[in-house]
């Protein structure tokens, strides 16, 4: 495995080198020492394979918190498959719990632009008076 500059990284991992310094402050990818003599800080082969387990894991859905405590998971010898797995499990509960209020907010607006008669004066939109409404008159 030869060593990197952070641009030979960020391409490695498919990401821009601005994205690397994110993760480097977030503190989930580790920032090498600059050299003493100058020039460029080198990164170990394992950073761009690092950067995409983070891109796969917020494609998942995991925020970079959730990230950060996989990948102490990943490299605690003492760690068991199922801990890995409950917080996949939280994860799913917190998706299926956002779904079901996305399909709340789409059947309000598929009702709200039913009753919209779609012409005539602003002042009478229906989808207005329904979202200046107070939240209590409002129909469901």
């Amino acid at each position: 495995m030869t060593a990197m500059t952070i641009s030979k990284v960020a391409k490695k991992a498919g990401v821009g080198i601005e994205t690397v310094r994110f993760y480097e402050r977030k503190g989930l990818v580790d920032q090498p020492p600059k050299p003493p003599s100058g020039g460029y800080r080198v990164y170990p082969a394992e950073t761009g394979e690092r950067i995409r387990f983070i891109r796969q894991a917020q494609e998942l859905g995991f925020t970079l918190r959730e990230i950060k405590e996989l990948l102490s998971l990943r490299t605690d010898p003492a760690t068991d498959c199922a801990d890995v797995r409950e917080r996949a499990q939280t994860k799913l509960g917190e998706v299926t719990r956002k779904i079901a209020l996305m399909k709340g907010i789409q059947a309000a607006l598929e009702k709200l632009i039913a009753a919209c008669p779609g012409q005539g004066a602003l002042q009478v939109c229906s989808i207005i008076d329904a979202i200046e409404a107070p939240e209590t008159t409002r129909k469901e």
